[in-house]
């Protein structure tokens, strides 16, 4: 077997036997068999930055081994991996996040009543996630796509005996549900016409160059094309299924930033990179427009939301929508780019918002306060000296996230929105413009109510003083995660072995293929675009600082300095309606409640009356009732008239014959000898008559 092929063995299979250790043998183990979850994980982090060393140093990786599950004819199945530098990143990225995860969890969810069956959640849903990485064919990616789902649904709702996390569980489920059956429908579109599922069959089949199989049908694939990315439109959060992620902040926090920020809702977005070479230039635009829509609805939505996770949960909706608004411009590689930094920095902010609710919550239960929400931001202010090193690390996310120079977030973001200027430039029409005032729109907005976030937690004075005494820093094992991300979001870390961390240029760029050295694209011409994104990173990079930093200069404004009444803007905004409405969240789930749950359920209720009132009791137990009177009927005609009248009634005839019978056999025969003679008269006379 080669190397490759027993490292991704491996990494897909030991979170699995996690999994099984802590769901069937937790609770014999203890509490301390948790680690053996953590250093499963720890092995995958290992091998995984062992392959990621050898791309980095060495020649790209291209080891697609695979074997036939099954044949039917001249139909085969097979199995097999995609290890290309593309998926050995992301499996760096999968072991880095849950590992780092699982190492919180040990001291965050410690005393929880099912302590040991959340690592083997988390082991499940690791396993799901790298197979989604490791799959060589969409059929394969499908079926640890749905295996992501159910683990997901597991992990929000962990906390069940909440109905608010029950209920969030199964609107995630059913939420992701809907993109995945576009997705399985344009699987199977594809197959129908090539007769492939593997990334690298479908590859070859669209290449223009090789001879595309679609051609003259362009539309078809484009249609497949979206169907497909509908499966990332449910699992990335995207316009119109984005109304999950927000809900499902109520599960455990390590559960955010696992799910929420770094590999769950940044699957759809590597499965988006991976269809990229076949996706049309219509179906690359259908998938810019959402990007770009669901980015700035996000940020809108984030701005005015007072709980803690709740902003982080906006703030992720938004920046999944810069990374599928690139991809859709033909920014593959920034798109990818900007995921792995996200993972690192959003993943921080995460923890770091576990960090202070952990904190505040056991500060509310020593001074018996049980009323106060622990996540809402509004009570927090002046933890910056309570929590130094979770106020240091979360400082570095939002700078990171803002785009501001030194940080990863800077490099990433700026190849986004050199993208949507080289796309403008490139179209030549009024609605290309829309996508670069997406993009440093939500690029400001982002620095805004990020700030806002910090200033309102850890500046100003405390809402309760007293509560605030109590609170204090976490210890090393849930602090050392932090720490550990915060230094993976200086944008040195990205540049290496370059140290100018103000240019992109390093070992992610180099590793991670742009979009003209890849096959396929069908009719697209992706050269005009790179050539577009390098003529336009200067001036992105001026504008992307100029927003930010307007963003972060308003936010101080606002909450640090005071110069700005938040409450008379508020009061402001309120007036002509745009406060509320972002604070209802554009009322997504009120719409769909009016238009979707309602009609659905007085539809499911007028069936089901029409199944069991109507059909049921009235008909098929009315059939019954009838069944039952034509059957008594049935009965007394058949017991008393037929039994006792005709059948009993011939009976009696018969024996009343035969007792007459009997009297006639006498046994003389001078008897018989007259009956015969009388008989033999009456025969004569009869004859005689007629």
């Amino acid at each position: 077997m080669h190397t490759l092929t027993l490292y991704a063995l491996i990494i897909l299979f030991l979170p699995l036997a996690s999994f099984v250790l802590q769901i069937f043998f937790g609770r014999l183990i203890g509490p301390r068999g948790v680690w053996l979850s953590v250093g499963a994980v720890a092995i995958t982090l290992v091998l995984a930055l062992t392959m990621l060393f050898s791309v980095v140093l060495g020649s790209p990786m291209e080891h697609y081994p695979e074997l036939v599950w099954f044949s039917l004819g001249d139909f085969s199945l097979t199995l097999g991996f995609q290890l290309d530098n593309i998926a050995v990143v992301m499996l760096v990225i999968v072991a880095l996040i849950s590992g780092l995860v699982h190492l919180y969890s040990v001291e965050y969810m410690r005393g929880d009543v099912r302590y040991t069956r959340f690592f083997g959640y988390l082991g499940i849903f690791t396993f799901a996630m790298n197979g989604i990485v490791l799959a060589h064919s969409l059929l394969m990616m499908y079926v640890f796509w749905e295996l992501v789902g159910l683990s997901s649904y597991l992990l929000i709702g962990h906390w069940f005996e909440k109905d608010s996390a029950a209920d969030a569980s199964k609107k995630a489920f059913l939420a992701n549900r809907v993109g995945d059956i576009g997705m399985f429908i344009g699987i199977m579109l594809l197959w129908s016409v090539t007769g492939s599922f593997t990334f690298q069959g479908l590859y070859e089949l669209v290449d223009v160059e090789g001879g595309n199989m679609f051609a003259g049908q362009m539309g078809l694939l484009s249609v497949a094309g979206v169907l497909v990315f509908m499966g990332a439109v449910g699992k990335s959060a995207q316009f119109p299924l984005h109304v999950w992620l927000p809900d499902a902040m109520e599960g455990p926090t390590p559960v955010s930033a696992l799910i929420h920020a770094a590999t769950m809702v940044a699957a759809g977005v590597y499965l988006t990179v991976r269809l990229f070479p076949i996706l049309t230039p219509d179906a690359l635009l259908f998938v810019a427009s959402v990007g770009a829509l669901t980015a700035v609805l996000g940020a809108l939505i984030a701005i005015s939301q007072t709980d803690i996770k709740r902003v982080l949960a906006y703030s992720t909706i938004s920046q999944l929508g810069y990374m599928i608004m690139a991809v859709g411009m033909g920014a593959q590689q920034a798109a990818f780019f900007h995921l792995g930094t996200h993972a690192m920095f959003k993943g921080l902010l995460f923890l770091c918002s576990g960090s202070v609710i952990h904190a505040l919550h056991h500060a509310l239960e020593h001074t018996g306060d049980h009323e106060t929400d622990p996540q809402d931001m509004r009570n927090m202010g002046g933890l910056r000296k309570r929590m130094p090193i979770t106020y240091a690390t979360m400082l570095i996310g939002a700078l990171a996230i803002s785009g501001v120079p030194l940080f990863s977030g800077f490099l990433s973001k700026d190849a986004i929105l050199a993208g949507t200027l080289a796309f403008a430039q490139h179209h030549h029409q009024w609605w290309a413009i829309l996508f670069p005032v997406a993009g440093f729109g939500a690029a400001a907005i982002t620095a805004f109510y990020m700030f806002r976030l910090i200033f309102m937690t850890f500046h100003g004075k405390p809402a309760k003083a007293q509560v605030n005494r109590q609170v204090h820093e976490p210890s090393l094992v849930m602090t050392a995660p932090l720490m550990t991300l915060a230094a993976l979001s200086f944008a040195l870390f990205f540049t290496l072995p370059g140290i100018n961390p103000l240019h992109a240029e390093g070992w992610f760029t180099k590793i991670i293929p742009q979009a003209e050295n890849l096959t396929g694209y069908p009719e697209l011409g992706v050269e005009h675009l790179e050539h577009g994104f390098h003529q336009a990173h200067s001036q992105a990079v001026r504008l992307s600082v100029g927003v930010a930093g307007s963003g972060i200069l308003l936010a101080i404004a606002f909450y640090l300095l005071g110069w700005l009444d938040p409450k008379a803007w508020t009061q402001k905004l309120q007036r002509i309606g745009l406060y509320q409405l972002s604070r209802s969240k554009f009322y997504f789930d009120e719409i769909y409640d009016a238009l979707l749950y309602r009609p659905f359920l007085w539809l499911t209720a007028k069936i089901a009356w029409l199944d069991w009132d109507l059909w049921d009791q009235r008909f098929i137990d009315g059939l019954g009732r009838g069944t039952v009177k034509v059957s008594d009927v049935s009965g007394w005609l058949d017991y008393h008239l037929l039994d006792q009248y005709v059948v009993d009634g011939l009976g009696r005839v018969v024996s009343w014959m035969g007792a007459v019978g009997r009297k006639v056999q006498t046994g003389r025969v001078q008897n018989y000898v007259l009956w015969a003679l009388v008989g033999g008269i009456l025969i004569v006379i009869v004859a005689a008559n007629f």
